[in-house]
């Protein structure tokens, strides 16, 4: 996904100097991209990621932060995932670094959401929480009907947990499950805009949303030609009808047709196409388009009264399948 790249491109390069909000995206890249594994009988913290940029950047701010010096690895895709990815790992003092980020609870039990402190702090830690979940499993699609930013969740608790600190910034996410994966969902057009821009990739949520302007733009554009073909359509089978009829009523009452109303069915077969006040200035003298239409109307009311007295087809009979009256 271009736009997945482009968002993440931009959110490595936010740097929030503020302690609090460091912690709080570094916590949550961790607990979104992998969080604790137990090796050899020890705890474990581990994420993978999908960029080596973004795999050094949290290497280094786990050794500036909490002091340790975590190992990095390539790993080969598999299981869908191509060219590969990158797991940053700290198994020495794993355990108390799991204690330091809030993954486990002072009864070493791993946290299923996030850290309550981190849920609960200002507006920049809760957009650090953002961007650092969207920078481990985060994706946007392109803008449309079935635009969406999605976040995927190791639990349903890490879901509702974001989505609460969504809310308190303003995103308004929504918590679901596709195929079994908990999931943070934003879908409406400007909703997508104000996360980016919260997230701090404000460069990317301009271009998303002049892609989200243009795309609706074209879709009006396309809806009213769509209206008007649909308009021309009926326009022109309404008047192969009313030629067919008034062609069929001219046959029917033949030399009983007063003068007034032959002339009248003659200008609408002699122009097919022309509105009822274009045929009314043909005329000699001209007619407004409430005569025309009268005279019309009176024209085929004989034609179908006649039809009916002598058991024939009327008018109605001429009328091609498909055609409108």
């Amino acid at each position: 996904m271009p736009l997945t790249a482009d968002v993440k491109a931009e959110l490595i390069t936010v740097r929030d100097p503020r302690p609090t909000a460091r912690v709080a995206e570094l916590t949550a890249i961790l607990r979104f991209s992998g969080g604790l594994h137990s090796i050899a009988n020890r705890v474990a913290v581990e994420a993978e990621l999908d960029s080596d940029i973004l795999a050094r950047r949290v290497a280094r701010d786990l050794m500036e932060l909490y002091g340790v010096r975590p190992e990095l690895h390539h790993v080969q895709g598999s299981g869908g995932r191509t060219g590969g990815h990158f797991a940053v790992r700290v198994i020495e003092a794993g355990e108390t670094l799991a204690r330091q980020t809030g993954l486990l609870d002072q009864r070493r039990r791993p946290v299923r959401g996030l850290p309550n402190k981190l849920t609960t702090g200002s507006r920049p830690d809760l957009s650090a929480i953002w961007r650092g979940a969207f920078l481990a499993s985060g994706s946007l699609s392109d803008p449309g009907r079935s635009a969406a930013l999605e976040i995927s969740c190791p639990s349903s608790e890490a879901a509702m947990a974001l989505v609460g600190a969504g809310h308190r910034i303003g995103i308004p996410a929504k918590a679901r499950e596709v195929r079994g994966v908990p999931r943070v969902v934003v879908r409406d057009g400007e909703a997508i805009r104000g996360a980016l821009f919260e997230m701090g990739a404000r460069r990317t949520a301009g271009e998303w949303d002049q892609m989200r302007q243009r795309r609706e733009v074209r879709a009006g554009v396309n809806r009213l030609v769509n209206f008007d073909d649909a308009n021309l359509r009926r326009s022109a089978q309404a008047a192969v009808a009313a030629c067919a009829r008034v062609e069929r009523a001219l046959e029917i009452l033949g030399d009983e047709v007063p003068a007034h109303l032959q002339q009248a069915g003659e200008l609408r077969l002699a122009h097919r196409d022309a509105s009822l006040d274009e045929l009314g200035h043909h005329a000699d003298p001209p007619l407004t388009k409430d005569a025309v239409a009268g005279r019309i109307r009176r024209l085929l009311a004989m034609a179908d009264k006649k039809a009916e007295a002598e058991g024939i087809p009327g008018t109605e009979s001429a009328v091609p399948v498909g055609a409108e009256d």
